[in-house]
């Protein structure tokens, strides 16, 4: 598969802020396959995940009074403060505010009008993940949303991102879905998840990693500690399952479908 450059505004990266950083490396590492690059002390302990040896995720420790054990996804930038004003004109919250690390790039996290937590990254010589849809690379992203129309509404003015409705659901209802088009081509996704998830879950971006057999990494989960979250489930658009990690980290899986 020819090499991936995230477009602007496409996702770009997705990292985990962990409990318990050297547990979730083996874990991860062990099931898809990963290597993981020494933490950095100069970056706060922070390491990159590599497929291949090839960027394909990140890991820090979780900071003090900040979330613990959650995946954050991150959308390329080109100009971090624009987007910025731009996000916070359209409803936006800023929860932290533009950062510049190293010569890799800087960083950005934001929550949309739903309550959805994201990141921003504008790449310097770290510039994100360069493979989807093989093996440990990522297939897909979407929110899961609260309040979708409040999310649409927000990402194609902060964005100018194209959404196009392909769910099931009635309108205004669960199972509401809208593909992300980015330059023509389907990035992401935003689902339409009231009355899906518990009274007052909140919103969130979550990742897809491409797996050969959702089954046996399923299983696979359960034997090195993880609880599967929504068992295989056989879609037009791939196998698709989530499970939990032994710390509690939620992440998705999917494989790819005949003929693509």
């Amino acid at each position: 598969m020819p090499a991936h450059t995230p477009a602007s505004t496409a996702p770009i990266w997705f990292d985990l802020a962990s409990s318990d950083p050297g547990r979730a490396a083996d874990f991860y590492t062990t099931l898809f396959g990963w290597t993981a690059d020494e933490p950095s002390a100069e970056f706060g302990g922070y390491q990159n995940f590599r497929r291949d040896g090839a960027l394909v995720a990140g890991l820090g420790p979780a900071q003090d009074g900040g979330p613990a054990d959650v995946w954050t996804v991150y959308f390329r930038s080109d100009d971090i403060p624009a987007t910025l004003e731009a996000a916070e004109a359209a409803g936006g919250t800023v929860i932290a505010s533009a950062m510049q690390i190293g010569d890799l790039g800087s960083m950005a996290v934001l929550a949309d009008p739903a309550g959805g937590a994201f990141g921003l990254w504008q790449p310097g010589t770290h510039a994100g993940f360069s493979t989807m849809g093989e093996p440990g690379a990522p297939y897909w992203f979407d929110e899961m949303s609260m309040d979708y129309d409040a999310s649409k509404a927000f990402y194609e003015t902060t964005f100018g991102w194209t959404l196009t409705e392909i769910g099931e659901g009635t309108e205004g209802g669960p199972g509401q879905y809208s593909q992300v088009l980015i330059g023509g081509e389907a990035q992401a996704g935003i689902m339409a998840a009231a009355g899906m998830l518990g009274e007052g879950h909140p919103s969130f971006w979550q990742v897809y990693i491409t797996v050969d057999d959702v089954p046996t990494t399923l299983d696979r989960v359960v034997e090195l500690g993880g609880a599967v979250l929504m068992p295989a489930d056989d879609t037009p658009f791939g196998v698709l399952a989530s499970f939990k990690d032994p710390l509690g980290s939620a992440i998705c899986i999917a494989s790819v479908p005949e003929g693509m």
